[in-house]
Parts: structure tokens; sequence; C-alpha cells
């Protein structure tokens, strides 16, 4: 037996172990919650105009500003070693600015405080 075959018995048996044992020992204690299709802790019976706080829509804003920061500043090591890192260093100073300038904002209209 080659190596190529032995690797995808032993995945697909391992693989097929883990999900058995899953299943066996799996609690599943549905309540009415788990059952409820609404996941932002609204009433699902409840009207669909009562007003609820923007902290909610604050607290995921940081989600997608983090992708793109990492995405810009993640090659910034290899970059430095360019022949010019000053245009670099500039464009990831930019980045930096805006970022903590966009903090700073939201912290002065009082989106970080959770607490009133």
């Amino acid at each position: 037996m080659n190596t190529l075959t032995f690797m995808l018995i032993l995945s697909l048996a391992l693989s097929s172990a883990l999900t058995l044992l899953n299943a066996w020992l799996a609690q599943t204690n549905p309540d009415s919650e788990k059952l409820s299709p609404y996941e932002c802790g609204f009433d699902p019976l409840g009207s669909a105009r009562l007003p609820f706080s923007i902290r909610f829509f604050l607290s995921s804003h940081p989600i997608p500003t983090l992708r793109p920061k990492i995405a810009l500043l993640l090659p910034l090591p290899w970059a430095i070693q360019l022949q010019s890192p000053l245009i670099t260093l500039t464009w990831t100073t930019i980045i930096v600015a805006l970022l903590t300038l966009g903090l700073i904002y939201e912290w002065m209209q009082g989106g970080l405080e959770w607490a009133e």
C-alpha cells in the first residue's frame, strides 16, 4: 500500500470516527431560545417598528474594519525592504492615522460606553 492510499484511508477513518463520536456524545436540549429563528434578543412576535439601540451597529462596526486593516498592514515588513521604504511608511502612517481618528470620533460620540 502506498503512502497516498494509507493517508486517504486514515483520514477517512479518523473523520468518520470523530463524526460518529460527536453524534453519540452530543447533548441536545432544545429550548425556546434555541428553536427561535432570531438570534438578536428581540421578541420575534412583537412589533417590527420598536426602537432599538444603535449600539448593536457600533459593536459590529470594528469587525469589517479589521479585515482591510490586516490586509493593508500585513505586507508592511516585506514592503520596508523595498528600494523606497519612505512611500510605504507614509501610506502606513496615513492608514493608522485614519483608523485612530475613527476610534477617537467613536469615543467622543459615546459609542464605546455601554453603561449609562
